[in-house]
């Protein structure tokens, strides 16, 4: 077959998601979509902010030559000066625009911070469960992930992290909030793994960077803080994008920023403005760069987002599922009721329900659910969740 056989292999271990969404559509089609309860995708049902339409409004009112055309491969200076400024307030540290890239999506940019970090067979250490793209990112440019369980409420487990750091750690990704446990790293965790880092460092004469994927920063519930992860390492790469926070999604739109005290920071600069470039991307998109400069510090409406929480934590409790209620983001990562997870959300199915088995995030044994759907689909799905967990139990 003339088909890269690595690529056949990716698309066979990376269809879990894609295959339980692309099953939906099938079963709405034949079972009508009132009658099926899709919690398959991480797709924002949320309309962008009311600003948003504003700003798209203002920036269309500003047809002139040139707007549409190149600019430099990080991005309008303007822009990246906006972004840097919100940054600097969230982290606690003070960044340039100088030290900021937008980016096609936080997708392009841990692309980018890959393309810039790795030679062949250095390592990237992620952590289980995971989103299943890291593992593809990291072997785009010639990586191999090393992955590491996190602890049993899928906190950072540092005693873990530190047995899989050798001389050929390049990086650690971490996810906070995370997809898929909703889960929200504290501030001794990030301390720590800091200070792991710089020993390891030290141990083997080499720089580990902490690449932290944030697009659920502003996701948070129960007054939960975001802690800063640029204040936990010098060596940070900090990646996110307005997919979430703004249901920008389908613009690819995102941003990487570089801790102003990095190890080899103008040389990693350089060689991200580079990758930017040749990996096809050759800027964030003009359009989106200019209306997210002017929402920094804009978000939907996270209250929804809380409501359904709380929703779905009393149908998965009144069912009798085990789960930690998710800190941020819109995920729930409950427990299998049995040992095949991929069996269990063949029961959930059979309910008209669609999640994800948790292998597909690198932890067998649980399923997500992706609460971004209207509140009814979740109150609907209740008697189905109990169902499925009856005839679990009778397996």
């Amino acid at each position: 077959m003339a088909i890269s056989s690595k690529m056949l292999d990716f698309a066979s271990r990376a269809s879990w998601i894609r295959k339980m969404f692309e099953e939906g559509a099938r079963m709405k089609a034949q079972f009508g979509a009132e009658n099926v309860f899709d919690f398959s995708l991480g797709n924002p049902d949320l309309p962008p902010p009311v600003q948003y339409q504003t700003a798209i409004a203002e920036v269309l009112a500003e047809e002139k030559p040139g707007v549409h055309g190149y600019m430099p491969n990080p991005g309008y200076p303007v822009v990246r000066a906006a972004v840097a400024a919100q940054i600097s307030r969230e982290q606690g540290v003070t960044i340039d625009a100088a030290e900021l890239l937008m980016t096609c999506g936080a997708a392009g940019g841990l692309n980018v911070v890959m393309k810039s970090l790795l030679d062949p067979s250095d390592e990237v250490i992620i952590l289980a469960p995971f989103f299943v793209e890291y593992n593809f990112y990291i072997d785009n440019h010639g990586g191999v992930a090393k992955i590491v369980n996190t602890a049993s409420d899928f906190s950072l487990d540092l005693a873990a992290i530190a047995a899989a750091l050798t001389p050929k750690t390049k990086a650690i990704i971490i996810n906070s909030p995370n997809n898929p446990t909703g889960q929200v790293y504290s501030r001794e965790e990030l301390a720590g793994l800091g200070q792991l880092l710089a020993e390891a460092g030290q141990k083997f004469d080499t720089v580990i960077y902490l690449v932290a994927d944030e697009p659920y920063r502003k996701i948070v519930y129960d007054g939960i803080e975001v802690p800063s992860v640029f204040q936990a390492s010098p060596n940070t790469i900090l990646v996110s994008s307005y997919s979430k926070d703004l249901s920008l999604p389908g613009e690819r739109i995102g941003y990487l920023a570089v801790h102003p005290e990095a190890a080899d920071k103008m040389a990693l600069l350089g060689t991200m403005a580079l990758a930017n470039r040749i990996l096809g991307f050759v800027n964030a998109p003009a359009l989106m760069q200019r209306v997210v400069a002017r929402l920094q510090g804009v978000t939907v409406d996270n209250t929804i987002y809380a409501r359904r929480r709380e929703l779905f934590c009393r149908v998965l409790r009144e069912a009798g599922y085990e789960f930690e209620p998710p800190k941020g983001a819109f995920y729930m990562f409950p427990k299998s009721p049995i040992a095949d997870d991929a069996a269990f959300v063949g029961l959930l199915q059979e309910e008209k329900i669609l999640g994800v088995p948790g292998r597909g995030f690198g932890m067998p044994g649980y399923f997500r659910l992706a609460f971004c759907v209207e509140d009814q689909v979740i109150a609907n799905s209740a008697e189905g969740f109990k169902r499925a967990m009856a005839a679990a139990k009778k397996l």
